[in-house]
């Protein structure tokens, strides 16, 4: 999939000149710098893929502000939109865009829409256990091994043989691990992966994105989709592609360029009136995490960091509407 927003057309114009061997925080990023009068508290509550680096941003705010508290709470992408119109946390991160039955319910209380944040870019990638040699998946396989329907005509997968491999593995089962539906992953995974089809029934289903990479690194044939950044040595990122021997690998600029099919922002999202600034602290927070030392913190944590031109336009979706 494509990230189609407008931040990606950009992206894509200055790809050739952002990318680097290896991946590194864009240099021209802004840094940022603390300013005075802020302290008080600020809670989190949504995405399990974006937990980790929710407390990694909350640990370096709380450097430059002391006298600030973030609570942190990661159960999932769906928890975010009814705490944020309940008013119980300032900060909704998600790993996938709101449902339009989210939005409705928000503008139904607040008369305008949530404000949504790229705060990062993810590759949901489907891992193998370390020692599979498959070599890439093409999606209508990796429908035919998660989805009981099927919905991109795909011939139902249960073998490691039917998906290619010989000798040994030929007659591996296939064990399936993924995420529970309060998840985003396992939304964006349904949409994107088995083309909004049904899952199996067999597939283990994990509270958490680390539960799914534990669970492929002790079964030999499993194979598990979270984001790029719970990636550990017991897993390898299957290549993916739309045909067979045309896989693109996970990496930083095919998922800029929508190469990669399962590419996606990572999103933090806000209750922001249009005609009206964010309270201080929740501005100044995010502010820091779209900064280059909360990008820095994206790349430590195993995702990809902004540039600078999708710095610059998320922070003029913080900006006032006139």
């Amino acid at each position: 999939m494509k990230i189609t927003t407008t931040i990606l057309t950009t992206l894509s114009i200055i790809a050739s000149t952002a990318f680097a061997e290896q991946v590194a925080v864009d240099p021209s990023l802004e840094s940022y710098t603390p300013t005075s009068g802020i302290s008080g508290n600020i809670n989190s509550i949504g995405s399990d893929t974006l937990n980790n680096a929710m407390t990694l941003w909350a640990e370096g705010f709380k450097k430059a502000y002391p006298n600030v508290n973030v609570q942190i709470e990661g159960k999932g992408s769906s928890t975010a939109p009814p705490a944020l119109i309940e008013g119980t946390s300032q900060l909704g991160p998600m790993s996938r865009p709101m449902k339009s039955t989210e939005i409705d319910e928000f503008e139904k209380k607040f008369g305008y829409k949530p404000t949504a944040i790229p705060v990062a870019i993810d590759a949901l990638a489907v891992f193998v256990n370390k020692d599979n040699p498959i070599t890439g998946l093409t999606m209508k396989q990796v429908d035919g091994m998660f989805s009981s329907t099927r919905k991109s005509g795909a011939k139902d997968i249960t073998s490691w043989g039917q998906a290619g491999l010989t000798g040994d593995w030929a007659n591996k089962p296939v064990s399936l691990y993924g995420r529970n539906s309060a998840s985003g992953t396992y939304g964006f995974f349904k949409d994107e992966a088995i083309f909004k089809g049904d899952y199996k029934a067999t597939v283990k289903e994990q509270p958490g994105s680390s539960g799914v990479v534990q669970g492929v690194t002790t079964d030999l044939g499993a194979v598990g989709y979270s984001g790029i950044g719970y990636k550990t040595s017991g897993v390898r990122a299957v290549p993916l592609g739309k045909k067979e021997g045309k896989y693109v690998e996970a990496t930083y600029e095919n998922c800029v360029t929508g190469d990669y099919p399962l590419a996606r922002f990572l999103y933090v999202y806000v209750n922001k009136k249009p005609s009206k600034a964010l309270d201080p602290l929740t501005l100044e927070f995010l502010e820091f995490v779209l900064s280059k030392q909360g990008q820095e913190i994206v790349l430590k944590d195993g995702y990809f960091p902004l540039t600078k031109q999708a710095q610059s336009e998320a922070q003029s979706a913080l900006s006032i509407s006139k």
